[in-house]
Parts: C-alpha cells; sequence; structure tokens
C-alpha cells in the first residue's frame, strides 16, 4: 500500500457527508465544519472558494476542487457575497447571526438550496475522520487544489451527480465507493500536472531504486527491515540505497520505516476497537505492545489506548443528513 491508496484503504469514506446544493446567485455559504477533508464538484454554473488564508479559487463546470481542512473558507457566487449561511462542526447550518437557517432547505434525498432550477448545482462530498496514513498527505497538499475539466477525462462528477440523488438499498456504500474514487483520481491528476508540488516520497516513486524500497517497506511493515536487507531486496549496495532513498525521500529508510509503522497502527487502532495493542504490534512490525507503546507516545504523546479512546469520542457525521 503506498501512501496515497492509505488515505483511502485505510480511513475510506463510511457514511461520508453528501450534499447537492442548488443555489441562485446571489449565494455565499461559509464553511466552518473544521472537516479534514472536502470535494466541491461544479454540477452546473460556476462558484467561488475563499480560504481564509489563501487566494480565492474560481470553479467553472465540471471543475473539482479538493479543501483541506480544518481551515475556515467560504462557498460563493462571487467573493464579495456576504455569507448567508454558516454550516458549523456536524454540519449544523444556521445564519450569520446563529439563528436557524430558513431561507435554504431541502429539495430532496441529499439535496439542498434555495429553488429546484437553480443556475448552480454543486456537489460536496466531506471526509470527516481521516486517519493517520493520510496526515503525510494532508500536510503536503494546499489549501485548495483544484483540477479543472480540461485536465482529465472522468465520468466520475457525473456518477456522483446521478447517484447522489438517489435512495435504494445500497446507496450508502455505492455513494462511499464514489466519492473514494473521485478523490484519488482527483489526486492522481493533480500530482501528475504539478510535479513540482507533489511531496517527495509521492515523487520518489518514480525512482527505480527508493520506489521499490518505498514499495516494499509500506507493503511488508511487520517485516523486520534492515538497511541491509532493504538493499538485497532491492538489488542495490547499502550505500546506493541510502543515498538515493534520502535523497528521493528527504529521510532514511528506517526513519520513513517508522513512522509508516506507526500510522499504520493508529489507523488500526481506530479501526479495529476489539484488537489488541500486541496484536497490531505485530502487524505492523513490532516486537511486543510495549515495544509499539512506547514509540507511539514518543510521536504522538498519547499511549495507543489513550489515542483509541479520544478518536472515539469523536463526533461522526451522519450520511446523507442535510445541514439545518
Amino acid at each position: 500500500m503506498d501512501t496515497l491508496a492509505g488515505l483511502l484503504d485505510g480511513p475510506r469514506a463510511r457514511g461520508a457527508f453528501l450534499l447537492r446544493s442548488i443555489l441562485t446567485p446571489p449565494w455565499s455559504l461559509r464553511i466552518q465544519d473544521e472537516a479534514p477533508l472536502t470535494l466541491v464538484a461544479v454540477v452546473r454554473g460556476d462558484a467561488w472558494i475563499t480560504p481564509d488564508h489563501a487566494e480565492a479559487v474560481r470553479l467553472c463546470h465540471r471543475d473539482v476542487a479538493v479543501v483541506r481542512g480544518p481551515d475556515h473558507y467560504t462557498v460563493a457566487d462571487d467573493p464579495g457575497t456576504p455569507p448567508q449561511a454558516v454550516i458549523h462542526p456536524g454540519q449544523r447550518c444556521a445564519t450569520p447571526g446563529g439563528a436557524p437557517l430558513t431561507t435554504l432547505t431541502s429539495l430532496g434525498v441529499r439535496t439542498w438550496g434555495d429553488a429546484p432550477d437553480g443556475p448552480t448545482t454543486l456537489l460536496t462530498g466531506t471526509y470527516a475522520m481521516p486517519g493517520e496514513i493520510s496526515r503525510r498527505l494532508l500536510e503536503a497538499l494546499p489549501p485548495v487544489l483544484v483540477v479543472r475539466d480540461e485536465d482529465w477525462d472522468s465520468p466520475l462528477v457525473g456518477l456522483l451527480a446521478e447517484e447522489i440523488g438517489r435512495d435504494e438499498p445500497g446507496q450508502e456504500p455505492m455513494l462511499d465507493r464514489l466519492l473514494d474514487l473521485l478523490l484519488i483520481s482527483v489526486l492522481r491528476t493533480w500530482f501528475a500536472r504539478r510535479d513540482d508540488a507533489a511531496p517527495a516520497w509521492y515523487r520518489a516513486h518514480r525512482d527505480p531504486v527508493a520506489g521499490r524500497a518505498l514499495r516494499l517497506l509500506q507493503n511488508n511493515p511487520a517485516t523486520p527491515w534492515t538497511v541491509t536487507s532493504l538493499a538485497a531486496s532491492t538489488g542495490v549496495s547499502r550505500a546506493t540505497l541510502a543515498r538515493r532513498f534520502a535523497i528521493a525521500v528527504g529521510q532514511p529508510p528506517m526513519a520513513f520505516l517508522a513512522g509508516w509503522r506507526l500510522a499504520l497502527a493508529a489507523d488500526l487502532l481506530r479501526q479495529r476497537p476489539d484488537a489488541t495493542v500486541a496484536a497490531i504490534a505485530r502487524q505492523v512490525g513490532y516486537g511486543s505492545a510495549f515495544a509499539l507503546s512506547t514509540a507511539f507516545k514518543r510521536e504522538y504523546g498519547l499511549s495507543p489506548q489513550q489515542y483509541r479512546r479520544a478518536r472515539e469520542e469523536l463526533p461522526v457525521t451522519a450520511a446523507g443528513a442535510e445541514p439545518g
């Protein structure tokens, strides 16, 4: 599993918040839900996304944006339009003054807005709880990244638009998987076109030495790797491996492996509440629960059990819920 795949193969969308918004200008939504990651796709019309600490970005027909949280931002027909609604954590929607919102209402299944035939239609998909595997990726992303319609040829926006308004058996997991596919497709396209902005560990996969070593470490974290055994599996000398890996990835192989193992452990603690710390330790390459606990607390400031309890207390967004 590579780090990009880890974003979706670990904490994949599970009952993600998905909403179709149909709006008539002037409109402006202040987003303060503090979600770690949100996708916004324009099905009809256009929109502006204005992060609090970055420049406004315009989205046109079939463009897709990925917005990195938890910072607040505004989505509007124009950057100058004052907010009419504020989206709070848990997708609670209110007026800027805090009163219940009445100007935007339900228009059907997972559909919300001011008129069923408004000129602007947006699809929003929100990941409420990404796991620690994704932290390495999220930290590499800008506040807003955009893939333009002309930059890729994908049917996923259309498929999501078609499915989001349906209410049939199995609809929730279908929408989750469509959202996952859209996210990973957008990120792959963006990284491919913005090689200068891609993180070192992403570019390193193209290096024949560092890339092979990365895949070995990521796919086999429980293996008792040493620089010597990794070099032998990669087919180069220890010195060559250490040099190529450090240049491509930005850190030595064993330092990368240590961070990867702890990220995997963090995800498993949340995803498998019945698994013991000892079982998770074995799965990610630690010889004992004590060894994992020591390294984990040094990295995250919490023991594995404390981390698990803290994650269990986080709120989870209800699938298909509409603001308000």
